[in-house]
């Protein structure tokens, strides 16, 4: 009998421990990375005069995504990003680094400007609420349920002629 007694406070300390260790792994901080990947050293490698847009593809791999807008004589913007951003259970992600690679080409093609931003790019945006301000009526679930009632077949309220005032 007093075997027993002895097991199960071991055991029962066991359990506990399991409990807590299982319920304290899903506090972990989730690491995501999301985006190019790239190489300092590649980066710092393209030359603006120097290099064109083969050049720069070779070296860096296709771009994130190309601008749209652009002048008669410019050729797009290429755009590689990456973001790194953790995460705590259930919380939203929240970024803690940001790389933005701007490559600019004038209009023969070559490299114009290689620009690289961080952190600073980063908006912080609350929404307002759950619902999406918008101009018109503000009618209640009611109104829009039994608002057409009694208006189906009744003569319209406007556009009519002095000889005929309701159409």
């Amino acid at each position: 009998m007093p075997r027993k007694t002895r097991r199960l406070p071991a055991l029962a300390s066991v359990a506990a421990l399991f409990a807590t260790g299982m319920l304290a792994s899903g506090c972990a901080q989730i690491r995501t990375h999301q985006g190019y990947l790239g190489e300092a050293i590649l980066i710092q490698s393209i030359q603006p005069g120097v290099d064109n847009r083969a050049s720069v593809q070779a070296t860096l791999g296709r771009p994130t995504f190309t601008s749209q807008f652009t002048g008669a004589n410019e050729t797009p913007t290429w755009y590689y990003i990456s973001r790194d951003s953790r995460q705590l259970a259930f919380a939203r992600p929240r970024p803690v680094d940001q790389m933005i690679l701007a490559v600019r080409f004038a209009g023969d093609g070559n490299v114009a400007s290689v620009d690289v931003m961080g952190m600073e790019q980063v908006a912080s945006i609350s929404p307002s609420g759950d619902e999406t301000p918008t101009l018109g009526r503000n009618r209640g679930f009611f109104d829009e349920l039994f608002g057409n009632i009694g208006r189906v077949g009744s003569v319209s309220q406007g556009g009519g002629t002095a000889d005929n005032p309701g159409g």
